[in-house]
């Protein structure tokens, strides 16, 4: 079994986390794999030396957004995804430090499932693709005012919203940017995308859910300045007036490894301080 470890070295104690981590995987008969920089420092070979195909999990250390950055910097791994929290709990990165040794010996024991979540890509008129995780926001940038963006879903007419900006967010993503927007909490393995105005200039401007096997189509109609789209929050592009973006599903799929003591449904509680109890 080969895996690869992804350390966030800005996060305290990630440093020493990570060798212990390969020392215990190594004593188990795992070929640790580090990025080469980090390699000799960990204790790993390094992530160059071996084709990325191989890999069988890659294994995260840090947040939902040590994932997010994962998965924007290596297109190339399709291994799936073992994230470890060393900050607050995640949705997707739901290993607590004092869980990640039996976490791993579940991982090595085979006690786990691994997601496959749908994926976005995205593509300008100059041809320019990107891919999301979360969500792809249109925001209206250094506009002073809200703007004016046409959707279209296959071609045909949805609506024109006056707003800050729109975000299309994937089932993972809903319990991010879209939900702080008012939209509503998709369960992760659904295959559908959610479509949240944001500040729109009109109330009965609600999210809707979409079915993510439709192209959306987003012009840009305002005679301002250029909007912007974030992917992620990571990668960025401007949109000029009279210009079409469109959204798709991706081929890639984002893979997430669950594993058998961990439970969605109390992490979305926990996170989200939910305090309902169950009554006899």
């Amino acid at each position: 079994m080969i895996i690869a470890l992804f350390p966030n070295l800005s996060k305290n104690a990630s440093r020493s986390l990570a060798i212990g981590i390969a020392e215990y995987l190594t004593s188990h008969g795992v070929e640790v794999v580090v990025e080469d920089l980090e390699a000799e420092a960990v204790g790993g070979k390094p992530l160059s030396s071996i084709d990325p195909k191989t890999i069988d999990f890659s294994l995260l250390m840090g947040g939902d957004g040590t994932i997010l950055r994962y998965m924007h910097k290596h297109g190339d791994i399709e291994a799936p995804i073992v994230g470890i929290n060393l900050g607050h709990l995640g949705f997707m990165a739901d290993v607590t430090i004092p869980e990640i040794y039996p976490s791993l010996q579940d991982l090595l024991k085979g006690n786990y499932q691994v997601q496959e979540r749908v994926m976005m890509q995205g593509e300008t008129i100059h041809g320019d693709v990107c891919h999301a995780v979360n969500e792809m926001v249109v925001h209206r940038a250094m506009n002073p005012s809200i703007v004016v963006l046409a959707i279209h879903i296959d071609g045909t007419y949805l609506n024109t919203f006056e707003a800050d900006g729109i975000i299309l967010a994937t089932p993972s993503g809903s319990t991010a940017y879209s939900l702080a927007a008012g939209g509503p909490i998709l369960t992760p393995e659904l295959e559908a995308f959610v479509l949240t105005p944001i500040s729109p200039h009109t109330i009965s401007n609600r999210p809707i859910v979409l079915m993510p096997k439709d192209e959306i189509q987003i012009q840009y109609l305002s005679e301002l300045g250029p909007v912007e789209i974030a992917f992620d929050g990571i990668s960025r592009y401007n949109l000029h007036t009279g210009e079409v973006f469109r959204i798709r599903k991706a081929e890639r799929r984002f893979r997430l490894v669950t594993l058998a003591r961990h439970d969605y449904f109390a992490t979305l509680r926990t996170k989200l301080g939910w305090v309902g109890k169950l009554r006899n």
